[in-house]
């Protein structure tokens, strides 16, 4: 089994910046991709950004894009969200989630394709 612990968020003014961590611990040789979501309250679930773990290829929803950076470090088995030009609309819990399986019928920016998540880390942006 895979374990993920997310950190680094916190309070931010808008335009300001944030670096969250998820380490993933126990079979991360089975981690295929990880991902990056949020959950606000009243608002739908979104999956901002996504790396494969292997190739390090990487996807960003349109929200997020050109602002937030998704990184991983193999040696430490982390993967980072940069977060810059941050907006009051940003403001949620996010999660980091890992693909266990090999093949997904999902894309990489479905929340669905992920099989285990963490806890996740409060990110408060104020106008």
């Amino acid at each position: 089994q895979v374990q993920l612990v997310e950190s680094g968020g916190g309070a931010v003014q808008a335009g300001g910046s944030l670096r969250l961590s998820c380490a993933a611990s126990g079979s991360t040789d089975n981690v295929y991709r990880v991902a990056w979501f949020r959950q606000a309250p009243g608002k739908e679930r979104e999956v901002v950004a996504a790396i494969a773990t292997g190739s390090g290829t990487t996807i960003y929803a349109d929200s997020v894009k050109g602002r937030f950076t998704i990184s991983r470090d193999k040696d430490k088995n982390t993967v980072f969200l940069q977060m810059s030009s941050l907006k009051p609309e940003d403001t949620a819990t996010y999660y980091c989630g890992a693909q266990v399986t090999r093949f997904s019928p999902f894309g990489s920016l479905e929340f669905k394709r992920y099989n285990t998540w963490g806890q996740g880390t409060q990110v408060t942006v104020s106008s």
